[in-house]
């Protein structure tokens, strides 16, 4: 599903669009689209969502994307991730995933003014090891 022309086309940015647009009809019932010129503060508000785009792999990893790399490759993804762990915050840390290793991307909006408190987690998979006790 997910290739070159979905990341670099119209696919992730119409689900990041979509994901602003959530956001702001739940803070701002009823002033949307139908609403003719719309709402300026709903559009206010859409302009200030901060987004964050996690991809989740087949393998049980997943990433937050911080942006696109360009390293002339259209065969895989390229990109810069947020590191987790403090270690690395310090430098830019550059992934390159096969695109058919991909299996799902998840794009969350968020004012500033709403965020958690502390590090939002988003959940993803599971690792291998931690359904070993599962029935």
């Amino acid at each position: 599903m997910f290739n070159y022309d979905w990341f670099h086309g119209d696919g992730l940015t119409r689900q990041v669009e979509d994901a602003k647009d959530r956001c702001a009809a739940r803070k701002h019932p009823g002033n949307g689209k139908d609403a003719g010129n719309g709402s300026t503060d709903r559009a206010a508000y859409r302009s200030e969502l901060e987004t964050r785009t996690i991809l989740y792999l087949k393998d049980g990893l997943s990433y937050e994307m911080r942006e696109m790399a360009d390293i002339g490759m259209s065969s895989a993804l390229a990109f810069e991730c947020v590191p987790v762990d403090e270690n690395y915050q310090v430098g830019a840390y550059v992934i390159v995933v096969p695109f058919e290793d991909i299996a799902r991307v998840e794009v969350f909006a968020v004012h500033p003014d709403e965020k958690p408190q502390e590090n939002l987690r988003i959940p993803g998979f599971r690792s291998a090891s931690s359904d070993a006790g599962r029935d």
